[in-house]
């Protein structure tokens, strides 16, 4: 009996205990090793070190010769993917640039030949090489992170070369430090949570942020399925919600005022709600450690339908051409904003302010859909198992503030909000905008139990069923800014109608577009075409529409290149648009001289006729065409 001895595994899917003697041969060890994992034969390596020093070889030594004793730990590795093992047992280490595995060195994940599924799902979880994550990710993963301080006169009794406990530099997630910030910063950024995690002794070994799930987990073959049974290995665990201590996006910024008023001039003009996706870009926030900032450079209005106290969303045609024109513009969707907006005084020009303390900020409705977008608009992690966690989707809302003018709040949902919406356990309460409802289970769902905490009049926690939920509890407020000195990626001084206002008598097309070129007659051609909206018109537009042709002139208005924009003014298609628009301005000026006496317009025929532009065939008595609304000759 006391030549028995247990050894120690570790391996990328945790550790395991391995029976053994101490006269039993390395061989056969090795043997026990691969059964107990799974693996073949030939596809590991163990080291007596975790550093791959000391490899055991399959030999006929005894395990006492190689000096493996009774409770020592041994380290498992794939040695078909040598570059894998080692990054997945150390993830991170924050202070270089090689914290994070890159998307080169991990190519080799898919190649290894081990047959053990929860081994394997964990190698493609950190290093699969689809997982390509944002620029801007890429780059905050590189940075140091600390926080330097300067040496204080009056505690440091040191040179200044030297450092001690009231100079040395922080670490970006020092909570002490954000909360003496003015304002003080209530969550840490997303990057210095993942400092956070990977810091310490341990350097963060197989750390992995795990996307939360409200379903059974599906290929239970113990049961029959729900709801006949079920079971605690596919039975999805209860939830207890937590206020979430970081955030993806760490403040939004307006890239100018105009951006922001002309989309708040629908409401001004008709008292209806409006709603907009921001296109525009991530980049560093530099006020906090490792912070991340959604620079907001245009809105875009989706085909909706607003009343003073709703909105609907109707289908958009145009949104993959959006999608693509913003990606050659080097932009992306980054968010959305909707108004809540009632006027007060019109004399004064003062709205209600309704979203405080004693209401709510968000609805348990427009939590849901933020979830929706937020579900939509995933961010993609190397960390996950799932390729994805979080996302970096903002959400700004246009209401009245405490001094009654408008103001701008940025919001996110959690992470937890997400996996509740995703999984449709989420439901809004009827007369309370401020409470949600988790759903109970139903033949044909199971829901878990959601739980939140509260603390009751002696200080005692207390936990209580979300049924119903205050919806405080989901939501990550983020500050929303203008620069002090604007900033203008679309730099037109000139205003093109905005895309689906045809309830303002606002349109898009060639008489527009007419109108658009003559005010602009003065300014270079590039400062013409920088207009989001015009150029999505360029190339959505039934008459004339651009698609691959406008290539040039987008990069044109993405490196403000003027001589690009001049080639492309010579080029077939915008002489063709010129003809066009002459051809409208032409026809405008002959209605202009029959309203003051002039010349008479010809007499409409009594037949059908066909558009010489589009071939639409038009009433009789009509001198523009229905459908492109050019002129008849």
């Amino acid at each position: 009996m006391a030549d028995n001895i247990i050894i120690r595994v570790q391996s990328p899917e945790g550790m395991k205990k391995i029976a053994s003697t101490k006269r039993e041969t390395a061989a056969a060890f090795l043997k026990k090793v691969a059964k107990e994992f799974g693996f073949n034969s030939n596809g590991f390596s163990i080291y007596l070190n975790r550093n791959k020093t000391g490899e055991i070889l399959s030999q006929n030594k005894a395990l006492s010769l190689l000096k493996i004793k009774h409770g020592d730990m041994l380290f498992l590795y794939p040695s078909s993917s040598p570059g894998t093992s080692s990054e997945v047992m150390d993830v991170a280490s924050p202070h270089s640039s090689s914290s994070l595995p890159s998307t080169s060195s991990s190519s080799s994940a898919s190649s290894s030949s081990f047959s053990s599924s929860s081994s394997s799902s964990m190698l493609r979880s950190h290093s699969s090489p689809q997982i390509q994550e944002d620029e801007i990710d890429q780059f905050l993963a590189k940075q140091e992170g600390k926080i330097y301080r300067n040496r204080d006169p009056q505690l440091c009794r040191h040179g200044p070369m030297g450092k001690c406990v009231h100079c040395v530099p922080l670490e970006p997630f020092d909570e002490d430090y954000l909360n003496h910030l003015d304002p003080p910063v209530k969550h840490m950024s997303f990057h210095a949570y993942i400092r956070k995690l990977t810091g310490g002794a341990d350097k963060g070994k197989f750390v992995a942020l795990e996307n939360i799930s409200c379903k059974i987990k599906s290929g239970c073959e113990g049961h029959p399925p729900w709801p006949d049974g079920i079971c605690t290995k596919c039975q999805p665990s209860a939830i207890t919600l937590n206020r979430q201590k970081y955030r993806h996006v760490d403040n939004i910024m307006f890239e100018n005022h105009t951006t922001a008023d002309r989309f708040l001039d629908f409401w001004r003009k008709t008292g209806s709600q409006r709603m907009g996706y921001l296109y525009g870009r991530y980049t560093e926030h530099k006020d906090i450690p490792l912070g991340i900032r959604a620079e907001v450079a245009a809105i875009y209005e989706p085909p909706q339908i607003g009343t003073q106290n709703s909105l609907e969303l109707m289908e958009d045609p145009k949104a993959v051409a959006v999608e693509e024109i913003a990606a050659k513009l080097g932009l992306r969707k980054v968010g959305w904003i909707f108004t809540d907006l009632l006027s007060e005084d019109t004399r004064k020009g003062t709205v209600r302010y309704s979203r405080n303390k004693d209401s709510y900020f968000l609805s348990a409705e427009e939590c849901i859909t933020v979830g929706h977008f937020q579900n939509q608009q995933a961010n993609a992690c190397r960390l996950s198992p799932d390729g994805h966690f979080g996302s970096k989707f903002v959400s700004v809302v246009a209401t009245g503030g405490p001094d009654n003018q408008v103001h701008f709040e940025g919001y996110q949902v959690s992470n937890q909000c997400m996996a509740l919406v995703r999984d449709e356990c989420l439901l809004p309460c009827r007369d309370a905008p401020e409470l949600g409802y988790a759903k109970e289970s139903s033949t044909e769902q199971y829901v878990p139990d959601v739980f939140y905490k509260d603390t009751d009049k002696f200080g005692n926690d207390i936990t209580h069923l979300a049924r119903p939920l205050p919806v405080e509890y989901l939501i990550i407020d983020i500050t929303t800014t203008f620069p002090k000195d604007p900033q203008y990626t679309f730099s037109s001084s000139q205003r093109f109608p905005i895309e689906n206002r045809e309830a303002l008598g606002e349109t898009q097309d060639f008489h527009s577009l007419a109108t658009y070129l003559s005010q602009c007659s003065s300014s270079s051609f590039l400062d013409i075409v920088s207009d989001f909206h015009l150029l999505l018109f360029l190339v959505t537009n039934e008459v004339m529409p651009l698609g691959d042709s406008i290539g040039l002139l987008l990069d044109a208005v993405k490196t403000s290149n003027e001589e690009l924009a001049q080639t492309w003014k010579k080029s077939e298609q915008w002489a063709t648009i010129e003809q066009l628009c002459s051809t409208v301005g032409v026809q405008q000026s002959g209605s202009l001289d029959y309203a003051m006496g002039g010349p008479s317009a010809p007499a409409s025929s009594s037949a059908m006729w066909s558009c010489q532009h589009c071939t639409f065939m038009n009433q009789p008595g009509t001198e523009l065409c229905e459908m492109c609304s050019l002129p008849r000759s």
